[in-house]
């Protein structure tokens, strides 16, 4: 029986946090008898089961239905897309149906190229007929939110839901466009929308995890995608909410479990890179240095996203390798380089990244650029980093408390976050509120960066007062 999972924008839902680790068990130990409980009841009905679909049109329905596909049923889709469109340019549907295929694609393996490519699919969609298609509107959406321009995201979306008021999927998007520009307000409204549009399905349920994860709803969040990853209808989608659970227990410092979620997610979607990632980020939280930068390589190969150079340039750095964490940083400069090449936005990453290891000046400039355009919690920690980085402190500490003071918009529960603002606190002679933060940081995830969680520990030590209780041997 499905829970009420709607939600006023204040108003937690009611879940209970062992309910999530038993259904997520259920999930993990038995996904395999779901699918054969699905055949034995269309046998009971006295018909045929029906024919399961190829790989193109089971990618073209979870595209549709705003849940994940398989990358190989992608590359068939947009095949038989490219095909299509050639034998009929007018057929705006064609065009509407490959556009949302490429920014699908690119968004799960991180290749710039399917920005253009999406864009003027979607565009000729628009203009050979499909202008009233709520679909490719909120596919020119997803492309914004995907290249991080959610200004223009916010204002697809809304043209998407405005054509499609019955749609969850335009709420879906509508969530990341107003997350992204800070507008935690609009957010809320949109999940509220979106909740009581499809309370039961799936897709909706990891979509609101994601938001309680945002607002430091942490129970909650790991409740719904449970919840997801138990009804999930395919391998693929079962797949990503698995990843998803991962990165939720590493978040909150669970290195064996996280590492458990990565790898089941990889036996049920071996082309998800991003579990891949996860992985990695457990193994090295566990020590397992070698293994974890494997890990990221084999992620980046899969998926060349600058936020895994980013990472592992972190735990070279970590390792005193110094010369292949300048080699990681260079990687992320090019991604951004190819990235921006394609109408995305890279401050974020390349900001973090400048700010710790680059030019902390250059990192002001972009980032204080970023906010002015869309001023969001990770822009505002990401900012006053940079600020605390380049020696102004006393103007970082605005940005740090954005970051992290729920009464702002900054909910969510993140261990970066607080350190962040403990050192900034710290060097400008804030020592209560310093040892505060810096001691959150590490109850919230005491592996939370192989850099900064030592770091952290060792500015406590320095600070004085009574002792932080050590981590859990590796």
């Amino acid at each position: 029986m499905d829970h009420d999972t709607s939600s006023a924008p204040g108003r937690r839902p009611r879940r209970r946090a062992g309910r999530a680790r038993r259904v997520l068990i259920v999930c993990v130990a038995g996904g395999a008898v779901l699918g054969g409980a699905l055949v034995l009841v269309a046998d009971r009905d006295g018909g045929a089961p029906p024919p399961v679909p190829g790989p193109a049109a089971a990618a073209r329905g979870a595209v549709a239905a705003g849940a994940p596909a398989a990358l190989s049923g992608l590359a068939a889709l947009i095949g038989d897309g490219e095909a299509r469109v050639r034998e009929r340019p007018g057929d705006g549907e064609a065009w509407a149906v490959l556009g949302a295929a490429y920014v699908e694609r690119g968004r799960r393996t991180a290749d710039a190229a399917d920005w253009p490519r999406a864009e003027r699919a979607l565009r000729t969609a628009l203009e050979t007929g499909a202008a009233r298609d709520p679909g490719a509107l909120e596919s020119l959406a997803a492309l914004a939110v995907a290249r991080r321009d959610f200004a223009e995201a916010r204002t697809w979306g809304e043209r998407a839901a405005g054509r499609g008021p019955k749609r969850w999927t335009a709420q879906a998007v509508l969530i990341d466009a107003y997350t992204g520009l800070g507008d935690h307000e609009a957010a809320g409204k949109a999940l509220d929308r979106m909740l009581e549009l499809r309370p039961g399905l799936p897709a909706v349920r990891a979509r609101a995890a994601a938001v309680y994860r945002d607002r430091g709803w942490r129970e909650d969040a790991e409740a719904q995608v449970a919840d997801a990853a138990a009804a999930a209808g395919t391998p693929a989608e079962r797949a990503a909410y698995l990843e998803q659970a991962g990165r939720l227990a590493f978040e909150r410092g669970d290195r064996e479990k996280a590492l458990r979620y990565a790898r089941e997610a990889l036996r049920a979607g071996p082309d998800r890179a991003q579990a891949r990632a996860g992985e990695a980020r457990a193994l090295a939280a566990l020590g397992r240095t070698e293994e974890a930068v494997s890990a990221y390589r084999a992620a980046y190969a899969a998926r060349p996203d600058a936020e895994y150079a980013r990472e592992l340039g972190e735990l070279f750095a970590s390792l005193g390798r110094e010369r292949e964490a300048a080699e990681q940083g260079e990687r992320v400069r090019e991604r951004v380089r190819q990235a921006e090449a394609a109408g995305a936005d890279g401050s974020l990453v390349l900001g973090l990244a400048e700010a710790d290891h680059g030019d902390a000046e250059a990192a002001v400039e972009r980032l204080r650029a970023e906010w002015g355009r869309q001023p969001s919690t990770e822009v505002a920690d990401a900012l006053g980093w940079a600020l605390h980085r380049a020696g102004r402190d006393e103007e970082a500490l605005g940005f740090a408390v954005t970051a992290t003071d729920g009464t702002r918009g900054g909910g969510v529960r993140s261990a970066l976050y607080a350190f962040h603002r403990g050192m900034v606190e710290r060097e400008l002679g804030l020592v209560g509120p310093a040892r505060r933060r810096l001691e959150e940081a590490l109850r919230i995830n005491p592996y939370f960066s192989p850099l900064h969680a030592p770091a952290a520990r060792e500015a406590l030590d320095g600070l004085g007062g009574p002792p932080l209780g050590s981590p859990p041997p590796l």
